[in-house]
């Protein structure tokens, strides 16, 4: 029989398929073969070893901690996954399986603690010892048999585990799907300093965009894949959100295992500097175009997380053509306003650099005087709505200033100042001169002075009673109260 009829291309099953459990030796019994994935032994090896064959594998520098690979139906995304499984090593003492809770929730990390997975390919055991030093070192994860009975996304991915490693190997079992960034974070961190020392290997299991139009899925996809590569998981979180906010028709989710992803990314920081590299991307309709159309996909990433010697979490590097189309677009936002044109409402950039979360401040000047400053502390959406807003409040809701006027549009020069992530300071000590922006916070009010406001107030004591009285509105001395909290930023800045 063929197994295409049952495969699914994204992350669900009907409601009533039900599975048997052997709770004899606890063993997760084989529920998905001819499912998800040949039923029979030697049909399933000689797939696995093909898609492994054709996968070019990346040439990579730096140890392999994790890979995301998909968990649809093979005939979708098996070859995908070949990709991530062709840079691992080996062997492995330990494979940890970080997957999607697809039907039931669950609080934070839910494992299978005993016994063993199956697959037509043999068993293979849980790590006992392991799982139990982790539920003893945190309630956030917990012993949740059941949480794994009806659940595919880690059985998918033991038959590439079976095929690539050489030597017997157990693996810790765990799906996540409620758990906030914060806690994500934790798991992660626990995750990774009990792996310190082991030879192991994180395997997030996991597709990403459903079910958009096959161009916006590759939009979407290529955008969170720049995401996780900036390391941070929060960021991550936040761009997952700012996406979704987009309502691109048909997509519902941007990762399925986005749990998994973030307390992935979490784990292999705390194992040392790391960096992200997609290794392949694919959609269900690249992939089966017999067996889906165009215009419902899933998205699939093949990718790994690598040791590297530095990582600088949640910073955007943008190239001088970038640099200029936003520069170009602020403009455009300005012109529409005062032209009395549609002002444009693209849902996701082909520039998908362009669609991350950022924090971001125009500056209008008016043969070299300031004529309108405007953006955000914090990102709230992403970069070219960024600069579209902040350009439009600039020209025309800068409180300080009349709104722009039609003669004054040749005369502007807009600048554009693309913030780092906010770090706390202990003291004003911590803030260098010339290079930091600032933000001061008291009671409710806050202020913020950009790393170009140096050029105009050079000393650190003025700089920051400047910041304290024209921004915030507070006392001139507020930044030396214990009660005060400052917060340092670097921009990447490009004018006109």
């Amino acid at each position: 029989m063929s197994i295409n009829k049952f495969m699914n291309p994204g992350k669900f099953l009907p409601a009533f398929f039900i599975l048997t459990f052997n709770c004899v030796g606890f063993a997760r019994e084989a529920a998905f073969a001819g499912k998800f994935y040949p039923a029979d032994k030697e049909e399933l090896s000689k797939f696995v070893d093909s898609a492994l064959a054709g996968a070019v594998p990346t040439r990579l520098t730096g140890r392999v901690r994790a890979i995301i690979a998909p968990h649809a139906g093979y005939d979708f995304s098996g070859v995908m996954a070949a990709y991530a499984y062709n840079v691992i090593d080996t062997q492995y003492d330990l494979v940890v399986i970080l997957g999607v809770g697809h039907t039931m929730a669950v609080k934070g990390a839910a494992l299978l603690a005993e016994g063993y997975y199956e697959t037509p390919l043999g068993k293979v055991p849980v790590d006992e010892k392991f799982a139990a030093e982790l539920i003893k070192a945190s309630p956030l994860f917990e012993n949740r048999t059941e949480a794994h009975l009806n659940e595919h996304s880690i059985e998918v991915q033991l038959p590439f585990l079976q095929r690539r490693l050489k030597k017997p190997f157990k693996i810790l079992p765990a799906v996540l799907n409620n758990a906030g960034p914060d806690e994500l974070a934790e798991i992660g961190r626990m995750l990774g300093r009990k792996l310190k020392g082991k030879k192991a290997l994180i395997v997030v299991s996991t597709d990403f965009s459903h079910y958009p139009r096959h161009e916006d899925a590759l939009a979407a996809d290529k955008t969170l894949s720049l995401a996780i590569a900036a390391m941070d998981p929060g960021y991550f979180w936040l761009t997952n959100r700012i996406l979704l906010a987009k309502d691109v028709p048909g997509l519902e989710t941007c990762a399925c295992g986005e749990a998994a992803v973030g307390a992935a990314m979490a784990a292999v920081n705390e194992l040392g500097p790391s960096r992200f590299v997609e290794l392949k991307y694919a959609d269900s309709y690249d992939r089966a175009p017999d067996l889906t159309g165009p215009e419902k996909v899933v998205g699939y990433i093949a990718g790994a997380f690598v040791g590297a010697l530095k990582v600088v979490p949640g910073q955007i590097t943008l190239s001088p053509g970038q640099k200029k189309e936003l520069l170009s677009e602020a403009r455009t936002e300005i012109e529409n306003r005062l032209l009395g044109r549609k002002s444009k409402n693209d849902l996701l950039s082909k520039d998908y650099a362009f669609n991350l979360p950022a924090a971001v401040f125009v500056t209008l000047t008016e043969n070299g005087a300031l004529r309108g400053c405007v953006g955000t502390i914090e990102p709230r959406m992403g970069l070219l709505d960024a600069v579209r807003y902040g350009a439009n409040a600039a020209a025309f809701a800068d409180t300080r200033f009349r709104p722009l006027e039609k003669p004054e549009l040749e005369k502007i020069k807009a600048e554009i100042s693309v913030l780092s992530p906010l770090k706390k300071a202990p003291n004003a000590k911590e803030i260098v001169q010339g290079k930091h922006g600032v933000v001061v916070v008291k009671d409710g009010h806050s202020g913020l002075f950009l790393p170009q406001v140096w050029e105009q107030i050079p000393g650190k004591k003025d700089f920051l009673s400047e910041l304290c009285f024209q921004k915030a509105g507070l006392e001139r001395d507020c930044w030396q109260d214990k009660n005060a909290s400052i917060y340092v930023f670097t921009v990447d800045s490009f004018r006109e």
